[in-house]
């Protein structure tokens, strides 16, 4: 005869499947409600941030960072990482600079620093899928490489651009818009598309989702991947052109920290309408997330180490809640 404790306890529930539903929801929402709780804190706190003129310039700075971004994400989505591309943009800062210096027209010095974006990545892509290196290890000794040239070109010392016109580039509005603004659209738009609509950016995800399995289905998983590091490598130098625009001067170090903050957004992203995958809408959506942030601590009068202490709690917070997330749904 059972004992009456024993009957008046609740049935065991199966917490699994609350769990799962919890998991995905943050997974998809997460990163959005983090947005709107910023929104919210520094409506309040802050005077002047939601008016049309500070909400468009969180957009202009969240543009180069997006840009940076996005090519991070491309190779994010194969399972690589690249820790040269804050490096990448500064080199080709100070090369479009040199060149423009020293009397080269600007299309042909914006076409070099592309091209040095290219061969970055170019040789990242080759010394991991054809070496073997490991994509850390490969990319941080690329980005030192490439911090050691940018110093050999700049003596570390600023490089100015003597023609004014090449400014205009990025400063300035086009119907009130800041122009970085459109930048950063067309460029998450064709990044969007190779990645969602085009054969390349299948098998980029199909790489990413399984290597091994993606080589058995015919895929050329080293050319795969070594695009992912080209794409990023163009990004990363399209980024460095347009800050060197914006400063008027090639900086030694100038786009060095988009680095973190590129990987800060692509994590965040993942908790963005697709759970723990890196696609370029949540990445967008993360660099806004990280603008907010710091243009709100800014408007506060927040001293300048808070900024970067937030970008980086931001990224530990989206790494560690993306690999929560994933060790979940394994146990779920």
């Amino acid at each position: 005869m059972p004992s009456v404790e024993r009957t008046l306890e609740a049935p065991d529930v199966d917490a699994r499947p609350l769990r799962a539903l919890v998991t995905a929801w943050i997974g998809k929402y997460g990163a959005l409600v983090f947005l709107v709780f910023l929104f919210v804190f520094f409506s309040i706190d802050a005077n002047y941030f939601l008016t049309t003129s500070n909400l468009l310039e969180i957009l202009n700075e969240a543009a180069l960072s997006a840009i940076i971004s996005c090519g991070m994400t491309i190779v994010l989505a194969t399972n690589q990482f690249d820790l040269s591309l804050g490096y990448n943009a500064s080199l080709s800062g100070i090369v479009v600079a040199s060149l423009m210096s020293g009397g080269v027209p600007a299309p042909l010095a914006i076409g070099a620093a592309l091209l040095v974006g290219l061969v970055i990545g170019m040789i990242n892509g080759f010394l991991v899928t054809r070496v073997g290196v490991n994509a850390l290890v490969a990319t941080l000794g690329v980005g030192s490489s490439a911090v050691g040239v940018n110093y050999l070109i700049s003596n570390g010392a600023a490089v100015t651009i003597p023609s004014l016109a090449f400014t205009q580039i990025s400063i300035g509005h086009w119907l009130a818009v800041p122009k970085d603004v459109y930048y950063m659209a067309v460029v998450a738009v064709v990044l969007w598309i190779v990645l969602n609509r085009t054969v390349l950016g299948r098998n980029i995800q199909a790489v990413g989702g399984n290597a091994e399995a993606a080589r058995l289905a015919g895929i050329n998983v080293r050319r795969v991947t070594s695009s992912a590091f080209v794409i990023a490598g163009v990004a990363a130098a399209l980024t460095g052109i347009l800050l060197t625009s914006i400063v008027g001067s090639g900086q030694p170090t100038g786009g060095d920290s988009y680095t973190l903050s590129a990987f800060a957004a692509a994590f965040l992203g993942t908790a963005v309408l697709h759970e723990g995958r890196f696609h370029i809408v949540g990445t967008v959506v993360g660099c806004v997330i990280i603008a907010v942030g710091f243009n709100g601590l800014t408007l506060l009068g927040v001293v300048t180490y808070v900024q970067y202490l937030f970008s980086g709690l931001v990224l530990i917070a989206a790494v560690s809640a993306s690999s929560l997330a994933r060790q979940l749904q394994r146990s779920a």
